[in-house]
């Protein structure tokens, strides 16, 4: 007797026995019981989630006679009758199945649609499925338009389709469109623990929910898998066996990495993907697995005690807490975007595990340094000389342009530029010139300051705050949404202890943000020549808009510096020279200031 797979076997033959698809078997149930039918059916969804076995059941409702020959169209056929047992073995003489994919043409498409003329031979309706129905030609979609929008009473469409996107308006419009969802991995484990228990296959809990999750929301994948598990582990579903035959990434591995990431530990994370690459295990599969946890651990995080009414069973849910708690929700949040992506990079790499290695270390820049440098697995970067300001000074009103002279015959050039490109627009273009024109180390005439007030900032509050960043910043002790929260955030009022600042963006109030930035403060070492910085217990943020921020004034003071360069460059004699006789012309945006460095006088042909 040749052996019948799971797949097929446990396909079910009525709608109560259809898993994970309640919205689509309610809306036919009701439909089929007052019998309101529509003439042309869309069932639409992924590999594996019930469109031809929800075709089948259709077909069934509407030609199902009962056990005694006397039934009409019903919402639960019986399975006895001849119309229930001949659409079940595939040879119902009214129930036509095409598939799209081997018959495509506008030619199959009229020989199907010349059945339609005939009424139904042994049944009540004629029902015409093509699945696949979106790699149909265009010739072939427009030739069954019409008959698909007034088809005779006793026809009846039923199209499937995993791309729906790829079927025409007309056809959709003419359609009464259900969308089966993948279905849930618990839904799945519930449905594999059935069929099991009728095999009277043993089966480890543990190996279910690893066949479960390598279905990807398809029942028909996740009972081949089981078949495939089965004849792997000799008649029983062991865990171990299942993980190999998976090629899965036990999970303490990755509880092991995450684990490392949390304490910022580089040095393991290193080995760990070496014992990866020494026992050949997929990094593809080792990042797939940690965006899971990584998900599950975001949502604890933000809706703590979510994971209360979960499978006790589950030995992950008590690891996936502890580390829920272990790393901060903004860092979760930013290392599961980190696997995500991660995992479009290890094809690009000539190792992959070197790419995983990679994509682990990438969070490693954006953790506050904590702990010791073995700890880390990072170099301590030297200690700041202890003369330096607790907290850089504030950005000062007005804001000098040192400009020297390139050459005797010139006046004063500005010095803190990178360079000016003079162009002689006049010049032939075989004999044009650009010049770039920067001091050289050998120019030692005096300098001259060019100062011009800066706009007045409205909070007084301003300048102290933004000394305060820019200190922070400066000692390295903020980085990545810390250091943003702290540049767009203006200080509103110091009182008792509490400081409140205000940003414009939501996403910039986060708790975790504000708590690193308030140790910061603390952290920030006190120089004796620094002015006291008062009291601070608690920061608070709120939200609103803002005008004096660290990262308005740096804005403000940049633009400043670059409109000095740019008046001292056109006011300067040499430059204003070249203009009159030559024609040339400043190229816009070449000037560009910047600390006073050794460079020096660069012409070339253009």
């Amino acid at each position: 007797m040749s052996y019948l797979v799971l797949a097929r076997k446990y396909r079910p033959k009525n709608f109560s026995e259809m898993v994970g698809q309640s919205h689509v078997v309610q809306a036919l149930s009701n439909a089929l019981g007052t019998q309101r039918l529509h003439h042309a059916y869309l069932f639409t969804g992924t590999r594996g989630v019930g469109k031809t076995t929800v075709s089948r059941i259709l077909a069934k409702s509407l030609n199902c006679t009962g056990p005694d020959g006397t039934g009409d169209i019903t919402a639960t056929p019986c399975g006895v009758c001849e119309a229930c047992t001949d659409i079940d073995s595939g040879r119902f003489v009214d129930y036509t199945e095409l598939d799209a994919a081997s018959n495509r043409g506008v030619d199959e498409i009229a020989q199907l649609l010349e059945q339609a003329v005939y009424k139904p031979v042994v049944g009540r309706f004629k029902v015409f499925m093509i699945d696949e129905v979106h790699m149909l030609t265009n010739t072939a979609f427009n030739a069954m338009l019409k008959t698909l929008e007034e088809p005779p009473a006793y026809l009846k469409f039923v199209l499937a389709t995993t791309d729906p996107q790829k079927v025409p308006a007309t056809v959709l419009s003419r359609c009464l469109q259900f969308n089966l969802r993948p279905m849930a991995p618990e839904t799945i484990l519930e449905h594999l623990v059935q069929v099991l228990a009728a095999e009277d296959v043993a089966a480890e809990p543990q190996a279910l929910r690893l066949l479960a999750r390598a279905a990807r929301g398809s029942m028909r994948d996740a009972l081949s898998l089981t078949d495939q598990a089965i004849a792997f582990g000799s008649g029983a579903l062991v865990e171990a066996g299942v993980r190999q035959m998976l090629g899965s990434v036990d999970r303490s591995y990755v509880y092991q990495l995450l684990d490392a990431l949390a304490r910022g530990d580089g040095k393991s994370i290193v080995e760990m993907s070496e014992v990866l690459r020494l026992n050949g295990l997929s990094a593809a599969s080792t990042l797939e697995e940690m965006t899971s946890v990584l998900q599950r651990m975001a949502v604890l995080q933000a809706v703590p005690g979510i994971g209360a009414s979960d499978d006790a069973s589950d030995p992950d849910i008590s690891e996936t807490a502890r580390l829920a708690q272990l790393l901060p929700a903004d860092e979760t949040q930013l290392l599961y975007s980190l696997c995500l992506h991660g995992r479009g990079e290890l094809g690009l790499a000539p190792d992959e595990y070197a790419a995983l290695t990679m994509v682990l270390l990438r969070l490693l820049p954006f953790k506050r340094a904590t702990g010791t440098a073995e700890a880390r697995g990072a170099v301590e970067p030297p200690k700041k000389p202890q003369t330096e300001p607790r907290f850089a000074a504030p950005v000062p009103v007005s804001t000098p342009v040192t400009v020297a002279p390139s050459y005797p015959s010139t006046q004063p050039l500005v010095a803190a530029m990178s360079s000016v490109v003079l162009l002689n627009t006049e010049a032939e273009p075989a004999n044009r010139v650009e010049t770039v024109r920067t001091p050289t180390p050998t120019q030692s005439a005096p300098s001259v300051s060019v100062e011009k007030p800066m706009p007045a900032l409205s909070m007084p509050l301003g300048g102290h705050w933004a000394a305060l960043v820019q200190g922070l910043i400066s000692a390295e002790l903020i980085t990545a949404l810390v250091r943003e929260l702290a540049l767009q955030s203006e200080l509103q009022s110091q009182i008792e202890g509490v400081w409140t600042l205000r940003v414009e963006r939501q996403s910039l109030n986060n708790a975790g943000a504000c708590d690193k930035l308030l140790q910061a403060i603390h952290s920030l070492p006190a120089q004796p020549d620094a002015a006291a910085i008062p009291a601070l217990t608690q920061l608070m943020v709120e939200v609103g808009p803002v005008s004096d921020t660290p990262a308005r004034r740096n804005t403000a003071a940049q633009t400043e510096r670059q409109r000095q360069a740019e008046e001292v460059i056109e006011n300067d004699p040499f430059v204003q020279d070249m203009v009159r006789q030559w024609g040339a012309r400043v190229v816009p945006g070449s000037i560009r200031p910047m600390g006073p460095t050794s460079t020096s006088v660069v012409v070339k042909p253009i």
